[in-house]
């Protein structure tokens, strides 16, 4: 269960420098390094990079609560939590890929399962 949390924050990290990256040249390197007061448009695919991003922050905390739990309760199906975190790292992959390219039902669909995982991952803890 450790590693696949490791992986979902390993995402997460990826999808913060994506969308740094993507920025970097529009933004420019001295003002990069600058106080950011004053930015230009993020452009296309920068700007679904950080709407990405965004999504994430909001979707982590729905899936680290129950990933942890999982570790500290007793009586919790830990296969089905692992479950449920592989779940949702292969839907955020999804999901990201799907809106970076702007397919927009798949996206729908990769976010639902990535929900439904997380679901199920608060379920995992009942034990049941």
């Amino acid at each position: 269960m450790l590693f696949w949390i490791a992986a979902v924050l390993a995402l997460y990290l990826a999808q913060i420098y994506l969308s740094a990256t993507l920025f970097l040249p529009a933004e420019g390197l001295v003002a990069h390094a600058g106080p950011r007061d004053s930015l230009p448009d993020r452009g296309k695919y920068a700007g679904r990079a950080e709407r990405v991003l965004v999504n994430f922050k909001e979707n982590l905390p729905f899936f680290l609560v129950p990933a942890v739990l999982a570790l500290a309760l007793p009586g919790t199906d830990l296969s089905a939590a692992t479950l449920a975190a592989q779940i949702f790292l292969v839907a955020r992959i999804f999901f990201a890929a799907f809106y970076m390219f702007g397919v927009p039902w798949a996206r729908s669909l990769a976010y639902g399962v990535g929900l439904g995982a997380n679901i199920y991952g608060f379920w995992a803890l009942t034990g049941s």
